[in-house]
């Protein structure tokens, strides 16, 4: 019976980030029944005026998930949008638009600690869920060779605040109060709790 029901809802990952699609196979625990498709749901990402941090990242989570259920086009579908930030003092820093975007993160962060938000939502177009992770993460002191050497990789450049915590930007990274995978772009423990309200789990 709940081999047929996890069957019957196809699970669809609505993000083109291939750690979330590896942090999303984790939480199957070797189970071949559990599977997923992936597509690439692409929404507006405009930071709405006054709104906060926290209520942009949800929102944004829940618009991919909507986004992603559209496109799959399929009845009994339970989609994941997700979507992570990194926040300093109040100010949310997306993706660098150009190397000196990306230099100008950095030494922001340098020997700093900032706050990385993840939302993670789930829908199949009758039900709604989200919920948000914020994980604290401690930067060591970057020397200006530091931040040239770094960019020189190109790993920061589609990333938030211009790093990467799970490739060579993890160097940086003195100490983390929270949720790793979160800072990655995927809570799995959060996941997996919303999965299971959805049955997929």
């Amino acid at each position: 019976m709940q081999r047929d029901k996890v069957e019957s809802r196809s699970l669809v990952l609505a993000s083109a980030s291939p750690r979330r699609k590896e942090l999303l196979a984790q939480l199957g625990l070797g189970n071949t029944q559990f599977s997923f498709d992936v597509l690439s749901a692409d929404i507006d990402e405009t930071h709405q005026q006054g709104e906060q941090a926290a209520d942009y990242v949800v929102r944004l989570a829940i618009e991919k998930a909507q986004a992603g259920l559209t496109l799959y086009g399929k009845r009994e579908a339970v989609v994941l949008g997700s979507d992570t930030i990194v926040v300093l003092d109040g100010q949310i820093l997306g993706k660098p638009k150009d190397e000196a975007d990306a230099h100008h993160m950095l030494r922001q962060l340098s020997h700093r600690q900032h706050s990385v938000m993840t939302a993670v939502a789930l829908t199949d177009g009758q039900q709604t869920l989200s919920t948000l992770v914020e994980t604290q993460v401690q930067f060591c002191q970057l020397s200006e060779q530091d931040i040239f050497n770094y960019i020189a990789t190109a790993e920061p450049m589609d990333k938030a605040g211009a790093y990467g915590i799970q490739g060579l930007g993890g160097c940086f990274v003195q100490r983390i109060e929270g949720s790793y995978s979160a800072v990655v772009g995927l809570p799995l423990v959060e996941t997996k709790m919303l999965l299971a309200q959805m049955q997929i789990l």
